[in-house]
């Protein structure tokens, strides 16, 4: 590494250090003065609360990453730009693409962070959240404490198996009146009906159970036997699985708006198990997760555009740099938003509604650092 790539990388992580730290200190008194309401409800006490507002905490970063990214390469190229110090290095022979490579590090790093947090350490904050707004007062009607469901149903495509719970705790992993039919071979059917299920050494185990059976293809399901404990090794649902389709079954999850809200997992399994969704729940579920693999690489386009932005030659004034900011990040909100929208209702393809803005601003960013002297 040479000498200038320390300094830029020096020059470039104390802002950034500074534009996170503020953002956060700014989110942790909005937090509090907003989120008082639900902590009363919810009883919390005072460790509570600090608890409540680290668990939430790494959702808020991802959302700033990229504007604190932003903001700080504009800040640290115009302070750079207003010192000369841009142009001596390119007089010295330094193009303006080999001096923006630590730039361009920084927001292959930062993208790596955003997606580390957002697929591993985000849902199990979100998991924590519930677990502490539950830890004095259970609401049922609370969607965020919310691990008890009830009368719920859902199809494993694969298998052509469609369950129907009357309650399941997902904490226990027990059901309560499942009932469970598939189809054989032959083309007829199966069903299963228990007063309770729970997994035992990755096997599902009914009790109380009542097999039917239908004798011919056009016939009617027929009771076969009754036994107080039946083991069904064949359905291979996990609980993670049943709880992934029971939160994305619901048609108002699926066509959200947030981009960030279900984990590639759960979205890669629920489109593996369900192939034959109807096609604008598919549309939706594909443009989440194209979504999801996007938003890191914001914090890569972000450099390409804060370069022609902050590397102008001249002595400006700082305010150019924070006003040009506001408007990018603006610019870029709304087509995400507009390009998620048509994406979710079918009026884009999913992968292209996802990468739009990406595409659309590294472009730009690309033709203006080209253009800058």
């Amino acid at each position: 590494m040479r000498l200038h790539d320390r300094y830029l990388f020096r020059e470039l992580l104390t802002p950034l250090a500074y534009c996170l730290g503020g953002f956060l200190v700014f989110w942790v008194a909005y937090f509090f003065f907003s989120e008082l309401d639900i902590m009363q409800e919810h009883q919390l006490r005072l460790w509570d609360c600090v608890e409540y507002a680290g668990a939430m905490m790494p959702g808020f970063l991802i959302l700033v990453l990229p504007i604190g990214l932003l903001l700080a390469l504009l800040y640290a190229l115009t302070q750079h730009s207003r010192h000369h110090e841009l142009t001596a290095l390119r007089a010295a022979g330094v193009s303006l693409w080999r001096l923006c490579v630590p730039y361009f590090v920084v927001g292959v790093l930062a993208g790596g962070i955003y997606f580390g947090i957002n697929e591993s350490i985000v849902p199990r904050c979100a998991t924590w959240t519930e677990e502490i707004l539950s830890r004095h007062v259970q609401l049922e009607n609370n969607p965020k404490a919310k691990t008890h469901f009830t009368k719920i149903g859902f199809r494993t495509a694969h298998a052509n198996r469609i369950w129907q719970i009357g309650e399941y705790d997902a904490p226990t992993r027990i059901m309560l009146n499942p009932n469970v039919t598939w189809t054989l071979p032959d083309g007829s059917w199966r069903a299963l009906k228990a007063d309770r299920a729970d997994r035992t050494n990755g096997v599902w185990i009914f009790y109380n159970a009542k097999m039917f059976t239908q004798l011919s293809p056009n016939g009617s399901l027929v009771p076969t036997f009754i036994t107080n404990q039946i083991a069904m090794p064949e359905f291979d649902e996990t609980p993670g699985q049943i709880l992934s389709n029971i939160k994305l079954s619901d048609s108002q999850t699926l066509r959200g708006s947030r981009a960030a809200d279900i984990p590639l997992k759960d979205l890669r399994e629920y489109l593996r198990l369900h192939p034959d969704l109807p096609r604008d729940d598919a549309n939706a579920l594909r443009t989440k997760y194209y979504g999801r693999l996007a938003a890191p690489w914001t914090c890569l386009v972000v450099v390409f555009i804060a370069v022609p932005f902050g590397a102008q030659s001249g002595r400006r004034n700082l305010f150019f740099g924070v006003a040009g900011s506001i408007f990018i990040c603006f610019a870029y909100f709304v087509l995400q938003q507009v390009s998620l929208a048509f994406g979710l209702n079918g009026h884009l393809p999913p992968w292209l509604a996802a990468w739009l803005p990406n595409l659309f601003f590294a472009t730009v960013g690309t033709i203006l650092i080209l253009r800058t002297r």
